[in-house]
Parts: C-alpha cells; sequence; structure tokens
C-alpha cells in the first residue's frame, strides 16, 4: 500500500524551535517518537523524514512518511513536492500540519482541499503542487494581542503560560493524524474538530 506523507510545517534551526510558527514540527517529532523511529536528511531531498509504520501492530498498520522540510516556511513547497515525487504518491495522500491565527488557542480543524488562508506555508505548497486537494489540520494559535504584527507574532516562542495547552494540543494534533490515516476524514472530523 502506498505510504502518507505527513509534513509538520515550520521554520528549521534552533532559534525557531520554539516559535509558534513552528508547531506543526512538533506534532511530527510527537508522531516520530510514538512510531519509534528517528529523523534522518536523506541525500537529494530538502528535508528531514523518519519512516515507519502508525496505528496498532499487524496488518491495518499504516506506512507513514513523516517531514520537517529544511527550507524556511516560504521556500516549503519545493521540497513538499520532491517528496511526493520521491515516494511516487499523489497530494490526497499528503497531510500537513500548521499553525492557524483564525482559530484561537485550543482549536483544532482537520479538513480536506481548501485555500491558503495567508499562510505563506500553504501558499508555497499551492504553489509548487499546482492544488491545493491536501488534508490540513490546522492548529489555532489565535490572533496576536494589540496591534502586533502578525509575523512578529508567528515568529515569537510561545509564552511560558502557554506551555500547557501547547503540549496537549500537540499530543491531540498527533492523535487527529492517527485517527484520520486509519479511520478517515469524517470519523475524525466529528471526534477533533473543536
Amino acid at each position: 500500500m502506498e505510504p502518507w506523507l505527513v509534513v509538520g510545517l515550520g521554520n528549521p534551526g534552533p532559534t525557531y524551535a520554539a516559535h509558534r510558527h513552528n508547531i506543526g514540527y512538533a506534532v511530527v517529532e510527537d508522531l516520530a517518537c510514538r512510531m519509534g523511529v528517528r529523523f534522518r536528511a536523506p541525500r537529494g531531498l530538502r528535508a528531514d523524514v523518519a519512516e515507519g509504520r502508525l496505528g496498532p501492530l499487524g496488518p491495518d498498520a499504516v506506512r507513514v512518511v513523516l517531514a520537517k522540510s529544511r527550507t524556511f516556511m516560504n521556500e516549503v513547497g519545493g521540497a513538499v513536492a520532491g517528496l511526493l515525487r520521491y515516494l511516487k504518491i499523489t497530494s490526497d495522500r499528503l497531510v500537513v500540519i500548521h499553525d492557524e491565527l483564525d482559530l484561537d488557542p485550543g482549536q483544532l480543524r482537520i479538513k480536506f482541499g481548501g485555500g491558503d488562508n495567508g499562510h505563506n506555508g500553504l501558499k508555497s505548497i499551492r504553489k509548487s503542487l499546482g492544488t491545493g486537494d491536501f488534508f490540513r489540520v490546522r492548529i489555532g494559535i489565535g490572533r496576536p494581542p494589540g496591534r502586533q504584527d502578525p509575523a512578529d507574532f508567528l515568529l515569537s516562542n510561545f509564552a511560558p503560560s502557554d506551555r500547557d495547552w501547547v503540549t496537549a494540543e500537540t499530543v491531540r494534533s498527533a492523535d487527529a493524524v492517527e485517527s484520520l490515516l486509519s479511520a478517515g476524514l469524517e470519523r475524525t472530523q466529528n471526534a477533533f474538530n473543536s
């Protein structure tokens, strides 16, 4: 069976690790721990990848390739398109996990298709693939306070007081990915969309 490609969006490097924009990376790292796999950097691909099976042991386990781009958010589309070509799969086997300004913290939405809603990572992926037909796990981070520029907000660390809900949403988002791959979109939306 064809694998699923699950991409967590973020910016590479330790400088960005705790930023709001990197919550997608945190979710694929959680999934890698669940799968008991480590990320590696294959030559010729612009992403760190981890491959394994997700779900119950046996024939119901789903083959998954997790990825974190080594490019910046605005250029992630080329890396994602390269991974799809390398894996010989189409965009309907792609799940993209990303932050969402228009959802309050603690809200989660799983969907298929749609626009980029101003998200530069999604915009880059849509441009490189020529389609928006892929799954999205949208993790609410809320709008910036006051008149703070959204870009500055995205590229800043979560506050220490956010730690508990960020950890809970990272785990819940990873649970949603597992559900999506094993139970399908409708059941996952019913269980996780808040």
